[in-house]
């Protein structure tokens, strides 16, 4: 009796390890309806959560994968690529639940509200491209779900930023309001202006960093965007295995459309493409300011590589 005393106080008084980083554990899942319960039950900010459940069996659950980002990455392409799948039911809008505060006040189930009705054995799947370099989004996605499984696709840093003046310009040309032209950004008192909104979401391995503290990187796919727009196919085959799906998706379900430039999805006979608004021209940049751009990329993106043990095609 002694020894068995003097093993519980022993038990009692040990001290426990503290984990640097959250713990994970891999081989959680969360795609049951039970667990969303627990979920809903411990995390929402509203006791009086209600699952929305459709007479057919179908319901809005948590989603079980996020495209995190990156903007102007080919997140849309990706999500309507993916969607090709049976087993995949993808909310049509961006959420923008983890990185806007007004959202993220109504609680989880606000956030399940958006999401769309899909049966059990499906991955509900949103992307949100902001996510990505939005600092509070990683704690807030593993105070969720710790076995979230993330989708990140990213394409050569300067073209990206090109991207992204693109889509602004465009907006504001919508709108019949003028917007300077990409030089005025880039350059300011006759150096690359890193001070630019576009640059600093272009510089990978700061936001992946941040990532990587709540999640593995065995959590995290890197889907290569350039890839993406040049063969579709072996890079939507390596997000199937990555979310366990079984191989639906063929090379049949895309055709390269010469008039628009880039691949087209069909889905059972039916042919789509992207909206106009994807694929549009870049602006004419000088030379020499481009070679500035991708000079000034190429430590971050070496850094980067580092972080992640795998390297890009990138200037």
């Amino acid at each position: 009796m002694a020894a068995f005393l003097l093993g519980a106080v022993l038990l009692i008084v040990q001290p426990q390890t503290v984990p640097s980083r959250p713990a994970i554990n891999s081989n959680a899942e969360t795609s049951s309806q039970s667990v969303q319960r627990e979920l809903l039950k411990k995390t929402s900010q509203k006791n009086d959560f209600k699952e929305n459940i459709h007479s057919n069996g179908s319901c809005q659950q948590l989603p079980q994968t996020i495209i995190i980002g990156v903007r102007k990455g080919g997140t849309r392409a990706l999500l309507e690529m993916l969607s090709l799948h049976p087993d995949i039911a993808a909310a049509e809008s961006e959420v923008h639940f983890f990185d806007w505060e007004d959202h993220y006040r109504n609680g989880l189930q606000w956030y399940i509200n958006q999401m769309p009705f899909s049966y059990p054995h499906q991955i509900t799947v949103e992307k949100t491209p902001a996510y990505f370099t939005s600092p509070k989004v990683p704690e807030r996605v593993y105070n969720m779900n710790q076995s979230m499984r993330l989708l990140l696709i990213l394409r050569d840093p300067s073209e990206r930023v090109l991207s992204d003046y693109t889509q602004v310009f465009y907006n504001h040309m919508q709108k019949h309001k003028p917007y300077p032209s990409i030089e005025q950004f880039l350059i300011k008192n006759g150096e690359l202006n890193v001070d630019y909104k576009a640059i600093n979401r272009s510089l990978y391995y700061i936001h992946m960093q941040n990532w990587l503290k709540y999640f593995p990187l065995d959590h995290i796919h890197i889907v290569d965007g350039d890839k993406l727009i040049k063969d579709p196919f072996p890079e939507i085959e390596k997000v199937e295995r990555f979310l366990k799906l079984s191989p639906q998706i063929n090379a049949s379900n895309f055709y390269f459309n010469k008039t628009k430039g880039f691949y087209c999805l069909r889905d059972s006979g039916r042919e789509r493409c992207l909206h106009e608004s994807k694929g549009r021209a870049h602006p004419q940049v000088d030379t020499q300011l481009l070679e500035k751009l991708q000079e000034y990329f190429h430590e971050p993106n070496k850094k980067f590589f580092e972080l992640v043990g795998r390297t890009f095609d990138w200037h």
